[in-house]
């Protein structure tokens, strides 16, 4: 991947990005139970600056499948190469972390696994039976890859029963080339048309400050909730490293909030859209929204 230097990098960030530190208190168990286990988490993987919070919270969003992506997209902070096989163990061993953690809801993601031949469809389907099978009060969400919008693979996850099943957008279309690899902003599209089709509460979240206008961001608002997405995220993009994308801009929190208020009128029956908003913070919120609407409906 190509280095890119730009001067918004080295300015300093406004206020509102600035990550207040936190005890670490309670995050050792989870760090421990994870570890033991050979386990991992987009937490870590992602370099999510909400993990200090979720960890001490005894929360946490597994990320199955091994630790290094099939895609390089230039946004992500995930490894980028040729994958490990699954490990068969692997759902067994999320099911006892969830029980040992004592969640009450559960999130898992994956890298992308395009050497796969069914994109790891199974095994996301063993990972959710493991789950429900120790843990039957649990609710489970899953963030899945695109999996090319195969109707026949996403039927094996929706298959397995999860609460709601989320694939992230991450940009608006015409950024899509430029930030993400392999993926297509249609395919996505189609993923989650899949998926809400299916009669499953769908998710999905973007990135904002990588260049796009407002419009663009309506737009894929109105393209998400037109294929039937229920719950949507949006954070601000930051940049990993000098070798992924140049951030743009700095979105300010008022804008955020006029973000959210225009998805709500859209139509989603959940929306969380701040700063530091990532596609799993405070997840189990989103859920009881949701059902909260459909319980009045």
């Amino acid at each position: 991947m190509p280095k890119f230097y730009d001067k918004v990098n080295v300015l300093k960030k406004p206020e509102w990005l600035k990550i207040r530190l936190q005890s670490n208190e309670g995050s050792a168990e989870v760090e421990r139970i994870v570890r033991e286990r050979g386990l991992h988490t987009i937490c870590s993987s992602g370099l999510c600056p909400n993990k200090a919070e979720c960890w001490r919270r005894r929360t946490a969003t597994f990320m199955i499948l091994g630790d290094i992506c099939t895609r390089g997209c230039k946004f992500c902070a995930t490894q980028t190469g040729k994958p490990l096989a699954p490990v068969a163990s692997e759902p067994q061993l999320v099911a006892e972390s969830v029980r040992l953690m004592g969640l009450r809801h559960v999130v898992v993601t994956s890298v992308t696994r395009d050497d796969l031949a069914d994109g790891g469809a199974h095994h996301w389907a063993a990972v959710v039976e493991a789950i429900r099978q120790e843990n039957p009060d649990a609710t489970i969400e899953l963030l899945i890859p695109d999996l090319d919008g195969r109707a026949d693979l996403i039927d094996i996850v929706v298959a397995s029963k999860p609460d709601i099943i989320g694939h992230n957008i991450e940009t608006v279309e015409r950024l899509t080339p430029e930030v993400r690899s392999r993926a297509k902003y249609r395919t996505s599209l189609q993923t989650l048309k899949i998926i809400s089709s299916r009669g499953v509460v769908s998710k999905s979240g973007l990135m904002v400050g990588l260049g796009e206008s407002d419009e663009e961001v309506l737009q894929t608002l109105g393209d998400l909730r037109e294929a039937g997405v229920e719950i949507v995220t949006l954070g601000q993009y930051l940049r990993p490293s000098l070798e992924h994308y140049p951030v743009a801009a700095y979105i300010t929190p008022e804008k955020f909030e006029w973000y959210r208020l225009q998805a709500l009128e859209m139509g989603f029956s959940y929306c969380a859209s701040a700063p530091m908003v990532r596609s799993s913070y405070l997840a189990d919120e989103a859920l009881q929204s949701v059902k909260s609407k459909f319980s009045r409906d």
